[in-house]
């Protein structure tokens, strides 16, 4: 089972770059002997370098060099730079790259429309070449951010020639959403454009709010300065440092925040690559969660916090776990999704826990959380025995659940802001092949959108009315 990650500009190429890291460091943990395994060829290719720089793959046997599957993106050359000097420049070669070196100017059309043209014949060589190497590709995901112009026209770009050129393939979408005190003034137009396509194109989207992520960390750091939970952090720190990534960098000051992202993703595909006693392949994830093709948004959390910190505390009891993944406090969005309405939910659990603690778990919380009529029993549960690098557990909920609404409602209302009073639209309408009615298109989509989550927010607290059987006649 493979995936193919694409990451697009600089937020989406910075988070991808953790996310490589973190990924060799997990497979390096496991896989003590340097022998190519099933679970490494998931994400990397084995390749004989000797015979030049694209050799043939090796399937079997000892690890000769290392290539990531997948393609970075971006119309900066700044950070793809970063990472081809930095610790990951051999999991990388020129044939996975594509840069420019003006950027989008935080412009959805130049992305969108005049870097896509530009780049439509050599991103689809790529891709092609690229999924030529993978055995059985099962899904696409595309890191990319909403508010700055190539994460957000270019990787939506992206998204709609994958979908023509590989519609049987799922197509997962890791979205940054920008904070309301975003720099970037279009920010609000980026968003809302990109918007758009990712609810006719993707399959499945995980967004995610700069302003959570920040909270996240500080919260982290305060734990460790307290000295209450035991002050120290081991070395080989997930989320806080890169310490163990080969070389000792500088620490950025995102990189925390993207390390958060980029174990979304690990525990994410976890189930793909490692063993467990009950495998979840990601196909299933958006046949499970996703009953409404546009209501594709999942609410992601991360438990332990403190786990990800690698603080030295006592491990607190399982069941702690659990009910963090539902609480306010641990969720990638600014959301409440214990208050509002489930359509599914899915618990992606690693490490050394049984399928009897997720049942007492699921039962347990069950009474606290409303979900939709018609499917009160929908639980998608994934056991994955492998878990994240020096600890014993961890758990990834994803909520499909009406709480992703105010994010929506918060950027339309940036959106009306900057479009009343047509701010800014001029550096949009001078773009080929940019009409104000792509504006209008756009924000059009979002309130639909928004409509949705409104009825289905209207049924709850009503009474429980199970759907009638086919009566069977005995």
């Amino acid at each position: 089972a493979v995936s193919l990650p694409f990451a697009v500009g600089q937020c989406g190429n910075q988070v991808g770059c953790r996310f490589w890291d973190l990924a060799l460091r997990e497979h390096a943990a496991v896989n003590k002997k340097g022998i190519y395994d099933e679970a490494l060829s998931s994400f990397f290719r084995n390749v004989d370098t000797r015979s030049g720089d694209n050799g043939p793959d090796i399937y079997k046997g000892k690890i000769c060099s290392l290539k990531a599957r997948a393609l970075l993106i971006d119309m900066e050359e700044g950070v793809v730079n970063e990472i081809l000097q930095g610790p990951l420049r051999d999991v990388f070669d020129s044939k996975q790259l594509i840069t420019d070196v003006s950027g989008s100017g935080n412009n959805w059309a130049v992305g969108h429309k005049i870097y896509g043209c530009q780049y439509q014949e050599n991103i689809v060589e790529k891709l092609r070449k690229a999924a030529e190497h993978c055995d059985c590709l099962q899904c696409f995901f595309i890191i990319h951010s909403m508010g700055g112009g190539t994460g957000s026209g270019l990787g939506t770009f992206v998204l709609n020639l994958l979908e023509e050129e590989f519609p049987e393939v799922y197509r997962f979408v890791t979205s940054v959403y920008p904070s309301g005190e975003d720099d970037v003034i279009t920010s609000p137009y980026n968003s809302v454009l990109a918007m758009k396509e990712l609810n006719e194109h993707a399959d499945c989207v995980l967004p995610i709010e700069n302003e959570s992520l920040f909270e996240i960390v500080n919260k982290i750091h305060q734990m460790i300065n307290s000295g209450k939970l035991g002050s120290t952090v081991k070395q080989n720190s997930l989320v806080t440092s890169s310490t163990g990534s080969g070389k000792t960098l500088q620490e950025k000051p995102f990189d925390a925040m993207n390390n958060i992202v980029a174990n979304l993703l690990l525990n994410l595909t976890s189930s793909a690559r490692f063993e467990g006693s009950l495998n979840m392949d990601l196909n299933e994830i958006s046949m499970n969660l996703v009953p409404f093709p546009r209501l594709h948004y999942l609410v992601s959390s991360l438990t332990p916090l403190y786990t990800l910190a690698d603080v030295n505390i006592p491990s607190r009891r399982l069941d702690q776990m659990f009910s963090d993944a539902f609480s306010r406090d641990h969720q990638l969005i600014r959301a409440d999704p214990k208050h509002s309405l489930y359509l599914a939910c899915a618990l992606l659990v690693r490490g050394n826990v049984q399928v009897s603690d997720l049942r007492r778990n699921i039962e347990r919380l069950k009474p606290s959380l409303h979900f939709v009529s018609w499917n009160q029993e929908g639980w998608k549960t994934g056991l994955c025995s492998v878990p994240p690098v020096g600890h014993s557990h961890s758990l990834l909920a994803l909520a499909n659940n009406t709480c992703v609404k105010p994010t929506f409602i918060e950027l339309k209302d940036r959106f009306m802001k900057l479009y009343k009073k047509k701010a800014h639209l001029h550096h949009y309408l001078q773009i080929d092949g940019m009409e104000q009615s792509c504006f209008s298109e756009a924000i059009s989509s979002l309130s639909d959108l928004i409509e949705e989550y409104n009825e289905l927010d209207a049924t709850k607290g009503g009474p429980r009315i199970d759907p009638s059987r086919l009566k069977i006649a005995v």
